[in-house]
């Protein structure tokens, strides 16, 4: 079949890839090969020489670990992201990933002290605030999560990311207020722009949506997730002509960053569809949750 045919003529260019340049990359691909053909073991098997080679590359830790997730073998998944995060200490996906393990399996204890860690070793990195914020939400401790917001705020005053989560946290009637302030702090950041976006939106205040979500394309085009958002509301309150000229305007841009396009991107089942963006930015759409 393709599948097996595809795989042995990319093993061949990958082999000669690993016998002249072998750089950690050319491991990682290889393992990632094996493990789209659903070769768990043959893809532990590369990983296992890549990281003797190259101890100190996060993706063979963090491949790792999701593959022994895949293989319900949890404690050994626990046990590669633990010695990851000793070897690649400043490595932020990979710590990531460590505690939203924990977070699936309803350690919620364990993941807040993974993310503590990872804070103290990378004390400004906003992404890693977001996420101790966002899970401290998801336990229902809203006041927890303002005074960690506030606290984040204060290590990285410029974080879009930080303000954007910030705005949708406020209740509703605040959230105007909070979103002049971000503007003043980080006026011509994406991430803080496509919140105001979403905020229009929500007000129904479609024209000045219109134009918020074309200024946060603009900034960041290679952020996938602002395209999806912008794709949602198109699919709301556009015409077909528009949403075309969307898609395109998209696939020409082929962003390679976002929380979620990465993850889709990344999902070792969408492996044959990494380069078709026009499915990518229609799938991610539809899975963006519902503003509120």
């Amino acid at each position: 079949g393709i599948n097996a045919e595809y795989g042995e003529r990319a093993r061949k260019l990958l082999q000669k890839a690993r016998e002249t340049a072998g750089t950690a990359r050319v491991w990682m691909k290889s393992a990632r090969l094996e493990w789209c053909l659903d070769n768990l073991p043959g893809a532990l098997a590369t990983i296992a020489t890549g990281v003797t080679k190259f101890p100190e590359f996060p993706k063979f830790y963090m491949m790792k670990g999701q593959i022994e997730i895949q293989m319900k073998k949890l404690d050994a998944a626990r046990t590669t992201f633990d010695l990851g995060i000793k070897r690649c200490p400043n490595s932020i996906p990979l710590w990531v990933l460590f505690a939203n393990t924990e977070v699936g399996e309803g350690n919620i204890t364990k993941a807040r002290s993974i993310l503590e860690k990872a804070r103290v070793r990378n004390p400004l990195n906003d992404e890693l605030w977001v996420h101790a914020i966002r899970l401290e939400v998801k336990a229902g401790n809203d006041n927890v999560a303002q005074a960690l917001l506030a606290r984040a705020l204060q290590s990285c005053p410029k974080s879009g990311r930080l303000w954007s989560e910030g705005i949708f946290m406020a209740p509703r009637p605040a959230r105007k207020t909070k979103s002049v302030d971000a503007l003043k702090n980080c006026d011509n950041d994406a991430h803080v722009v496509l919140s105001v976006a979403k905020l229009f939106w929500l007000e129904r205040k479609n024209k000045k949506a219109r134009e918020w979500f074309v200024k946060a394309v603009k900034l960041d085009p290679d952020h996938g997730d602002t395209w999806a958002a912008y794709y949602k509301f198109t699919l709301a309150h556009g015409t077909e002509q528009e949403l075309q000229i969307l898609v395109d305007k998209c696939v020409q841009a082929d962003p390679k960053h976002g929380e979620r396009w990465c993850k889709l991107r990344k999902a070792i089942e969408n492996w044959r569809n990494d380069g078709n963006v026009e499915l990518m930015l229609k799938t991610c759409a539809k899975q963006l949750p519902e503003l509120r």
